[in-house]
């Protein structure tokens, strides 16, 4: 019998561990496990270790290598120490231990609780032990948040990182102290704002200087950061300027609880409305004064207008993107004709050329593009094609069916086979070397069947949202077939995104490129 042994340890077992108790160490479950392997006869296949994690991830390196030597059989057994070693979920120990184990012929043993998937009557106290494990999960969770909720009004910093002009104070845990390269970059963003400079031209200031932004001033420094996503990650960007303006960090303040995890299953996180941030005041040294910090803030207020004074959003707002760099392009308004440009130009000389267009001329361009695809859409051939499209669809979604039941019903008799093949083994009818053997085309032949069946299930899915997709056209071209002037919330049902680029100086026309949400 060939044995796979698996460790953890996780920094919660660390942190709990005595001096003089080493019973926790990943080196004494090794010895441990290996002993009671060699005892028995059983030829240790491979010692599976993570160290530094907890028994809710399920992104293990070493425990994702050991399910995926089980699947294939490399090995007979896996040996852990406790069954909260291999998981605390109670979901992994259904699926796993209880169900994809046995059928993969691999028997879990865990040395410390006595769970052993080879005895008899032996699952309900490892059920038992999965469900203690969970509750244990979602305490330590509960606790964990309690712990950090107290912080937080305690005005401890707990964030992995410091916000930019701030560093940690590495003689006081959970407190700030100021970064003073980057606070003089910050104060010196306040200032010009109070000055009159706009966001734009204040970021186009520091990128002509080649002041690096907060991500790549804490890359160049070696402090941890935030990673981006977006294009020109060393450029000061408009919403840079416009987020630190309003922060009340740079006051003193800690703000902190601006996001909440989906579930402690979860690693998702979402944002919290303003008023269940937490804030205490005055819990490190500010960067700007209140007298500064008052008068930006009346600016920001000044300035807030409404779009275009109209109390509404804009037309296109959010929808236009440069074609050059993918930036959302703003609006601006000159001799009461509304534009829209490219933001990126304007906070750096060399990031972008820029892309620029009146608004009426967009709306001009838009509107015929529409009128265009609804009278493509809605004539008579199309009608047709449409009809005979949905016809042969249906068709397609009713053979998928068909075959999708026979591949289930011959995935039921293989289960039904191993079934009668394990009850011939336990009533000593066949040997475990017999069912081993006689069960191996049938397990192999339900793993076929089994990506047969998700190929299936997903051509069906794909068949029933074109389906969908061609009716809902339909429906939705009809309704604004008689538009003759758009209005936002036609922009936002049929518009998903727009991309422009500067005018042909030659032809003088203007490249748009329009994706629909049809």
């Amino acid at each position: 019998m060939k044995v796979a042994i698996y460790c953890r340890l996780s920094e919660e077992d660390r942190n709990k561990r005595s001096d003089n108790d080493d019973s926790e160490s990943i080196q004494n479950q090794k010895s441990m496990l290996v002993k009671y392997a060699v005892e028995r006869d059983w030829e240790i296949y491979n010692i599976y270790s993570d160290d530094d994690y907890t028994g809710a991830d399920r992104n293990r390196p070493d425990f994702n290598k050991l399910l995926s030597g089980a699947q294939a059989h490399k090995f007979d057994i896996i040996l852990c120490k406790s069954q909260s070693r291999f998981t605390r979920e109670l979901e992994l120990v259904e699926k796993y231990i209880h169900d994809l184990f046995p059928i993969w012929g691999i028997r879990f043993i865990s040395v410390v609780d006595n769970a052993d998937t080879a005895v008899k009557g032996n699952k309900k106290s490892r059920q038992i032990n999965g469900l203690v494990n969970e509750w244990y999960l979602e305490d330590l969770s509960e606790n964990i948040k309690s712990v950090f909720k107290a912080k937080k009004e305690g005005g401890i910093h707990i964030g992995s990182f410091a916000l930019y002009g701030y560093m940690k104070n590495p003689e006081q845990k959970g407190h700030l102290i100021i970064d003073d390269e980057a606070a003089e970059v910050v104060r010196e963003v306040f200032n010009l704002f109070a000055q009159g400079y706009g966001k734009s031209a204040i970021a186009r200031m520091l990128n002509d200087r080649g002041i690096p932004n907060p991500t790549e001033y804490k890359r160049r420094k070696g402090l941890r950061y935030c990673q981006a996503k977006s294009k020109n990650s060393t450029l000061w960007k408009y919403f840079a300027i416009s987020d630190m303006l309003i922060n009340e960090m740079y006051i003193g303040n800690m703000v902190q609880g601006r996001y909440k995890s989906v579930s402690y299953k979860s690693k998702i996180n979402k944002p919290c409305p303003k008023d269940e941030w937490v804030v205490v005041k005055d819990t490190h040294e500010p960067i700007i004064d209140q007298e500064l910090w008052n008068r930006v803030q009346e600016l920001i207020k000044l300035k807030s207008k409404p779009f275009f004074n109209t109390g509404k959003i804009g037309l296109f707002a959010k929808k236009v993107k440069c074609m050059y760099c993918g930036y959302t392009m703003l609006s601006s308004k000159n001799h009461d004709r509304h534009y829209l440009k490219c933001g990126t130009k304007h906070v750096s000389k060399d990031s972008c050329i820029g892309a620029f267009v009146p608004q009426l001329e967009l709306e001009e361009v838009v509107l015929a593009e529409l009128r265009r695809l609804i009278q493509e859409y809605l004539n008579k051939s199309a009608l047709a094609k449409k009809l005979e499209f949905n016809t042969k669809t249906q068709s397609n979604i009713d053979k998928s069916q068909n075959k999708l039941q026979a591949y289930k019903k011959h995935f039921d008799d293989c289960s039904k086979a191993i079934r009668d093949l394990y009850l011939d083994k336990s009533r000593e009818i066949i040997t475990e070397d017999d069912f081993v053997s006689f069960s191996k085309e049938f397990y192999d032949e339900k793993s076929r069947l089994e990506r047969l069946i998700k190929q299936e299930k997903e051509e069906i899915g794909l068949l029933e949202e074109r389906l969908r997709a061609s009716n809902d056209k339909s429906v939705l071209l009809e309704k604004y077939l008689d538009v003759s002037k758009l209005t936002r919330e036609h922009v936002d049902v049929l518009i998903s995104s727009i991309f422009v680029a500067r005018r042909d100086p030659e032809t003088r026309e203007l490249p748009v490129e329009i994706y629909w949400n049809f």
